[in-house]
């Protein structure tokens, strides 16, 4: 089985990634059949687990999407589960060096490439023969989040993991970290230039950059500038926005319709 985001990647393109912090089977039906070219469950910050992760991943199957899954934490246990349930990619927060990139290498990978037990429950049969296990290593993304003034600086030695498919940018904590408001589509000089030197190291190494962003503007934007994995808000997000933009039409169009 070929992971479609991977090679989507591998050919220059850029791509875009959907979000569900709602644990929804029927969330999950609407967002995967938007358009997105990868739809991450998000069980670090969004209202996600083991089971509505599963389930999230079920009423996607039908959609040509790669699921995609945040990790609360780099723990190769739950890494290794969120595999076996049948993500094609890992994004793990607050990768800081090389180190803990290895951890998040050695979890997502099996042996001798890496330490990821073999029990691929919904990924393949599991206790069966299976081609699953023989192209996994090949085909599974392993994405460390790049958030603080540690992983900025270790970069380039996270990215020589052997493993590290490429990174994915956290813009809130990254400014959190520097002392700024923990805010998505950011504007400061500093920041823009932290993107840049992170963008010319993936490029270095042959590696993808991915960001998460307020607003499809900022995101068209950002591929502009070489981020290849360009995530829009959340499913909850995009929800509210949607419907406080119908509440504002319908209040001024409606006239003298109260507040």
């Amino acid at each position: 089985m070929a992971n479609k985001l991977k090679a989507r990647i591998a050919s220059g393109k850029a791509c875009v990634n959907g979000w569900l912090a709602i644990p929804s089977g029927f969330s999950a039906e609407v967002m995967a059949g938007c358009g997105w070219d990868s739809v991450t469950v998000d069980m670090q910050h969004g209202i996600q687990d083991y089971q509505s992760m599963v389930q999230c991943f079920q009423a996607m199957d039908k959609h040509p999407i790669t699921p995609l899954v945040r990790v609360p934490w780099n723990e190769p246990g739950i890494v290794g589960k969120a595999l076996d349930g049948g993500a094609w990619g890992i994004i793990s927060p607050m990768c800081n060096n090389a180190a803990e990139a290895k951890a998040l290498a050695d979890a997502c990978m099996y042996p001798p490439l890496g330490k990821r037990s073999n029990g691929p429950i919904r990924a393949a049969a599991y206790g069966v023969a299976s081609s699953y296990q023989t192209t996994a290593n090949d085909e599974v993304l392993v994405i460390p989040m790049i958030e603080t003034q540690a992983g900025i600086d270790n970069i380039d030695e996270i990215l020589s993991v052997p493993g590290i498919s490429g990174i994915y940018i956290g813009p809130s904590d990254m400014g959190f970290s520097l002392g700024l408001i923990p805010i998505l589509d950011r504007e400061e000089p500093l920041i823009l230039g932290i993107y840049e030197k992170l963008l010319a190291s993936c490029k270095k190494h042959g590696k993808f950059a991915g960001i998460h962003n307020g607003s499809a503007g900022y995101a068209a934007r950002m591929t502009k500038m070489g981020f290849q994995l360009c995530t829009i808000q959340n499913d909850s997000g995009l929800m509210a926005k949607a419907a406080k933009e119908a509440i504002t039409q319908f209040r001024k169009e409606g006239g003298n319709v109260a507040a």
